[in-house]
């Protein structure tokens, strides 16, 4: 791998000290950019890298632009190029993931509706909690932002400081993460990543109307749940007092993958531990992603070979 990191900024690739934005740019002033975290790993064999559900990123990418009336410069084919030949450039291989950012360039108004540039930039990245132990978390005092305010659909940089004051509370009072209500007092997410809890068997999450981020983990998991393990992950509305006499939560996103949530305010979910239905989920997920299983090779874009 290179020493000094390599970016993709405005159609070039550039040395991580050399890349630059206007300081009086919106993006740099008011926060407004869109983006997504795209997730590489190394496959079994240790001489390729998989970029899982690229295409998809890629779309909501689009999405999040469009309600924020951005117009980005780059199609999807291009936006492909760009991060192969960042992660490339770098000579990684090794599970990584690779940040991919639409801004406003120039200096301009927070009103600014134009053409924005993109960034991308690729780092390596483990897991960021042991699935095996497990997270404690808590109801944050918090609120959601909903669609009546900033729109949770829209993946944007502003949007994380929702999240951030959420977590920032949660980490002050010794928890791992927080877990936010809804306007209407349900259960939405966590600080950026989706919930699924288990109640007598049964896979449930919120909708996407429930002040959520319409996750890709998400989607994943939907579909091994009824592709793979024969069940059906219901879309409903969850109460805060279910979490507490539920058999087992987790949270799942890009960056968080799926972690087990082992205690939401001191009280013990289940037994304490990544329940069964966590374990198997999280098996097939990371079976999926390394290219193991032929049903879901069009999820999976090789990058490079050793």
């Amino acid at each position: 791998m290179s020493r000094e990191r390599v970016l993709w900024l405005a159609g070039h690739l550039v040395s991580e000290n050399d890349a630059n934005v206007h300081v009086l740019s919106p993006t740099f002033q008011y926060g407004i950019n869109v983006f997504e975290r795209v997730r590489c790993y190394l496959n079994d064999s240790g001489n390729q890298l998989l970029v899982f559900r690229l295409h998809d990123h890629v779309e909501r990418l689009f999405q999040s632009a469009k309600i924020l009336r951005l117009k980005p410069k780059y199609t999807a084919s291009e936006i492909q190029d760009a991060l192969v030949n960042t992660v490339t450039a770098n000579g990684y291989m090794e599970d990584i993931s690779v940040h991919i950012t639409l801004f406003i360039s120039e200096r301009g108004s927070w009103t600014y509706k134009g053409d924005c540039e993109m960034l991308m930039a690729a780092a390596p990245m483990g897991r960021v909690h042991d699935p095996k132990v497990g997270i404690s978390a808590c109801i944050s005092s918090w609120e959601r932002i909903d669609d009546r305010s900033i729109s949770p659909r829209v993946k944007a940089g502003a949007n994380y400081l929702n999240s951030r004051m959420a977590q920032i509370e949660a980490l002050e009072k010794g928890f791992d993460s927080a877990l936010l209500l809804n306007r209407e007092g349900k259960v939405a997410e966590a600080p950026g990543s989706c919930i699924f809890i288990v109640r007598q068997g049964v896979l449930m999450t919120p909708p996407v109307t429930a002040s959520i981020l319409e996750s890709i983990t998400r989607d994943t998991i939907m579909n091994i749940a009824g592709k793979d393990l024969g069940l059906i992950a219901r879309e409903r509305d969850i109460d805060r007092t279910e979490l507490y006499i539920c058999d087992e939560i987790f949270l799942c996103g890009t960056t968080m993958e799926i972690v087990p949530v082992v205690s939401v305010d001191k009280v013990v979910v289940g037994h304490g531990e990544a329940g069964p239905l966590t374990i198997s989920i999280r098996e097939r997920y990371f079976d999926i992603v390394r290219g193991k299983v032929d049903a879901y090779r069009r999820w999976v874009l090789p990058v490079n070979r050793g």
